[in-house]
This record gives C-alpha cells, structure tokens and sequence, in this order.
C-alpha cells in the first residue's frame, strides 16, 4: 500500500496494481499508473491488444474495445488512486461502481493502441468519490465520462 505522506507517486505496476484493487485477468483493464497525485488525479495505461477475449465477437471482423470496457479502466484507474490516496484507511475495503453520468465515445480503440486513462476527483463526501475521466489514444480524447464509486467493506 502506498504511503500517502507522498505527494507524487509513480510507476505503479500491475503487481501494485492487483495490491490495491481486486480485479484479475480477463477483467483487469489497467497495465500500470504512471501518475498519481493524491487526493486530486492519476493516469492509467492500458495496452489494447488483439489477443483480449472481447475481441472474439465485438466484432470479429473489425475489433473494436467495447465502451463499456473503456469507461471500467477509468473506474479501476480511479479505485487505484482512491485505495493510494487512502493508504492504511484503505485496508480491508473495496471501490464499487455507483454511477455512470455524461458518458461519451469519440472515435474506435483497436488493437494495438495504447489507451492512456486521466481520472480526477471532482468531489468526495465521506465514502463518496465523483470523478471526471478521459481515455486518449495518442493525445486525442476517444472516451469521457462523469462516474461515481463508493469506497465499503469487503
């Protein structure tokens, strides 16, 4: 667990990652945290390649990352930060998804892309976070989203 006397934190990889959030392949949506401010914000990265399950049928002749898989790595990239964020506070717990709000998909990730994922908290009351996300594929925005997560026991 990270130690929140840190400002800044780094280079978390996926090892770190499982630590903090229970996720597990196939479901595991974020390969590492490149940046975590406390409190405030992080970036994920997520490499999409041809070999994840969901490309077998969505769609088998034109793979396409389902949104739904896009906005989760923004939900876990967000859970990773809260459980940093928290350190010791955080044991024991786990960040469930509670909203989905403003969501949008501007462009096709395919195989071979590297999704970066930018969450920052927009609010937090007691177990209550509210994030704003964006996933990029080469500086462009191809998904954003306003969501929730609630931080309870195991």
């Amino acid at each position: 667990m990270a130690d929140t006397d840190n400002e800044y934190l780094e280079n978390i990889d996926v090892l770190k990652i499982m630590d903090r959030i229970p996720h597990r392949y196939p479901f595991l949506l974020v390969d590492k945290i490149e940046e975590i401010v406390p409190f405030e914000y992080a970036i994920g990265v997520k490499g999409v390649t041809a070999s994840e399950p969901h490309f077998q049928g969505h769609f088998p002749q034109k793979p396409i990352m389902p949104g739904v898989l896009i906005v989760e790595s923004m939900a876990q990239t967000a859970g990773v930060m809260v459980v940093s964020s928290l350190g010791k506070e955080a044991e024991g717990k786990l960040v469930y998804f509670m909203s989905i709000e403003e969501c949008k998909f501007r462009k096709p990730v395919v195989p071979g892309d590297l999704l970066k994922i930018h969450v920052s908290k927009k609010q937090q009351r007691g177990p209550v976070w509210k994030f704003t996300g964006e996933a990029r594929v080469d500086g462009a925005v191809v998904a954003e989203a306003t969501f929730a997560a609630m931080i309870r026991d195991a």
